[in-house]
């Protein structure tokens, strides 16, 4: 395989100093998009996901969201749904701009599932491909009536304010190994506004109501033992779109690129990307 050309940018998107990077092969077949989770950074993913896609020939554009990793903002913290949107529309077309004539690609994983399904649903770009690894539709958990009705008060008188998001790091892996390293990571907080979350709840059963609505080819892989996002919200995305392929990994926890099942899920990836011809 040739040799992996790694470059990092800082740009100023939706008003917000973002930081990102790319990861080329040389002659790319296909160009990829990653988009990842909530309280986490984009530079997690150079040890599994990006190599994978790499070896598939694929480049890969990755970035940190607002207020998270090496960008800019307060930690947690967005102004709304739309800034979200706006700023995955700036990456995508920064990726369309350095590959025009390959084919491009979503990925994205928890909430970035979340912000790519619903990206694509209400039309703010048209990939080729799009791979939602345990997207954020449903939590799996029911945070305490008196935290969300605290939150929707906030909400009104200071939404910009943080919180705790009570995400239990033990749910995101049966490895010790990497619970320890996302434990121990500088670059991951537990924060969350209001503006942030509340918009990004109501975005995951937007996404699900509208699913049939989507004609992007897309594979959703979910964890059966996922205690973070709920299974059966992909279950029922899967249920209302006819483009969708489902591939439920037994057992699997929230990260399923660094789960114990994770030879399984990059497995599920390379076949369906095979059989779209990618």
């Amino acid at each position: 395989m040739a040799d992996i050309r790694y470059e990092e940018f800082k740009e100023d998107w939706v008003g917000v100093p973002i930081h990102g990077f790319t990861s080329e092969v040389e002659n790319p077949v296909a160009a990829v998009l990653l988009v990842h989770g909530f309280g986490e950074h984009s530079g997690r993913y150079l040890n599994e996901v990006i190599p994978f896609f790499n070896q598939q020939g694929f480049s890969v554009l990755g970035f940190d969201l607002i207020g998270h990793g090496k960008s800019g903002g307060k930690r947690g913290h967005c102004e709304g749904y739309q800034q979200l949107m706006a700023l995955l529309g700036q990456a995508f077309t920064r990726l369309r701009t350095r590959f025009p004539n390959i084919p491009v690609l979503l990925y994205g994983h928890s909430l970035g599932g979340n912000l790519a399904l619903n990206f694509v649903l209400r039309g703010y770009g048209q990939p080729d491909g799009l791979i939602a690894s345990s997207p954020y539709l449903r939590l799996a958990f029911r945070p305490p009536a008196w935290k969300w009705h605290l939150g929707k008060l906030l909400g009104r008188v200071a939404p910009s304010i943080t919180v705790p998001s009570g995400l239990d790091p033990k749910g995101i892996s049966k490895d010790e190994q990497e619970v320890k390293a996302y434990m121990a990571d500088p670059l991951i907080h537990d924060r969350v506004s209001p503006t942030f979350s509340f918009p990004v709840i109501e975005a995951g059963e937007w996404a699900i109501e509208n699913a049939g609505k989507l004609h992007v080819a897309t594979l959703i892989l979910h964890g059966t033992a996922d205690p973070i996002i709920d299974p059966d919200g992909s279950r029922a995305f899967f249920s209302a779109a006819s483009v969708v392929q489902l591939e439920m990994i037994e057992g699997g926890y929230h990260e399923l690129h660094h789960d114990l099942e994770r030879k399984r899920y990059f497995k599920a990836m390379e076949n369906w990307l095979k059989e779209a011809a990618f």
